[in-house]
């Protein structure tokens, strides 16, 4: 444990994370064990701090117009490990880059978190549009990111939202013959097999939210794009939904994919049949939509653990898919909008207010599907440009202006973001 810093001396301390940011954190990763041929991820294990991101950044200019609280505030954000999103560039150029990120955490024992972001067609053309040209420039693209890492250690988050909004989703009109969706799950197969083939890559396939796709569906889904050749699947993504509701999710879907696949003759090849957040125990336990599980009441999400307790019973960690939540923004939970003052979309994943960043990362979650709790979403990064469903608004009325781009850094937000964390954030390391 470190001691703790003099109030006096914050100043200089601000100074020193400027110039060497991770370092301290990260010399202790150097006696780390590796994890081998890839696959679970130990529970001492250190993700990487990159130094070159915008916090550190944000930070300096803040100290250099006379902000210290806001200095100070960056700081601390700047000194937790956060992912890195590949989601452009030629396959030559992912390498390169990739090549450069890994080796600089190779450097500092400490392991690096990637996006893989660049599927044909993402986000359905919306705030988050793009992706490679073709499936084939995607596998190469991927082949590039694979070759990138080589034998350096990695965590890969694969596509988020390329799995729970898949083209067959986005309208009825986007892929009329099922030929876009056949070659969206063609190519996560292809991305999973590439980097899995890596020896020290741990790879999650994205699976939405808690309260996105049924769990039978998403079970489903991640059946046909291989998660079984992956080390398991990754949830919350830039969303905001609190880690327990997460975990839950996260463990029905785990042991769907057990039922569908290991379980009773008569339950193999049907995921659909599994409860879940909108399951209904008076249809009876058929799996099927209905209100005594409420998706917005956790309360009553006991009816869904009793179908897997009586259907599937208790499975051995070992024995099931395991899985990886963003808790980049969730520590106070999903936003609710007050009542009737949107009569459209309220876009509540889209920069709602009030919010605050969640658990730190870690390896150590104490719950036994959860392998890491991982800042995905860059925190302090704008989801785009809300209008919460206002016909032909382009302003967002809980900021009163437009609100940066998807992607852009916002530090506005960044701030209220740590400034709501719970727990209180504190710099890495220091107690």
């Amino acid at each position: 444990m470190r001691p703790r810093i003099p109030r006096s001396l914050i100043p200089v301390g601000i100074a020193a994370l400027l110039i060497g940011l991770a370092v301290p954190a990260q010399a202790q990763a150097q006696t780390q064990s590796r994890h081998g041929t890839g696959h679970k991820l130990p529970a001492d294990t250190r993700f990487y701090v990159e130094p070159d991101r915008d916090a550190p950044r944000q930070a300096v200019t803040d100290l250099l117009r006379g902000d210290l609280d806001g200095a100070t505030t960056m700081a601390k954000l700047a000194s937790w490990p956060g992912a890195h999103w590949f989601s452009d560039g030629t396959p030559a150029e992912v390498e390169r880059q990739t090549r450069a990120l890994v080796r600089s955490a190779a450097r500092t024992g400490a392991v690096p978190v990637l996006v893989a972001y660049n599927v044909p067609g993402r986000d359905c053309s919306q705030y988050s549009s793009g992706g490679a040209q073709s499936d084939a420039d995607y596998q190469a693209w991927i082949a590039g990111l694979a070759r990138g890492i080589g034998r350096d250690r990695a965590v890969i988050v694969l596509e988020p939202d390329a799995l729970a909004n898949l083209p067959r989703d986005c309208s009825p009109s986007t892929d009329p013959t099922g030929a876009l969706t056949a070659g969206r799950i063609a190519d996560l197969r292809y991305a999973i097999d590439v980097l899995e083939k890596q020896p020290n890559t741990t790879v999650y396939l994205d699976a939405g939210n808690s309260h996105w796709q049924s769990v039978g569906a998403m079970a489903q889904r991640l059946l046909d794009a291989g998660v079984d050749r992956a080390q398991g699947f990754s949830l919350n993504v830039s969303n905001f939904f609190p880690t327990d509701q997460s975990d839950r999710y996260g463990t029905w879907v785990s042991n769907c994919l057990w039922y569908a696949t290991k379980g009773p003759a008569t339950a193999r090849g049907h995921a659909e049949s599994c409860a879940g957040q909108y399951y209904s125990p008076a249809a009876p336990n058929d799996g099927g939509p209905g209100n005594a599980v409420n998706v917005d009441d956790p309360t009553t999400w006991h009816w869904t653990d009793q179908w897997f307790q009586q259907n599937v019973g208790t499975q051995p960690a070992e024995g099931l898919t395991h899985f990886a939540v963003d808790t980049s923004r969730n520590g106070r939970g999903a936003w609710t909008p007050p009542a009737g003052k949107y009569t459209g979309d309220p876009q509540i994943w889209c920069n709602p207010p009030g919010r605050g960043i969640g658990n730190r990362p870690t390896a150590d979650t104490g719950t036994p599907l959860a392998d890491a709790y991982l800042w995905i979403k860059t925190v302090g990064q704008s989801d785009g440009e809300c209008n919460r469903g206002i016909p032909g608004g382009t302003a967002d009325p809980e900021y009163g202006a437009v609100d940066p781009a998807a992607g852009a850094w916002w530090p506005e937000q960044a701030l209220g973001l740590v400034r709501n964390a719970e727990p209180a954030l504190t710099f890495n390391g220091w107690d």
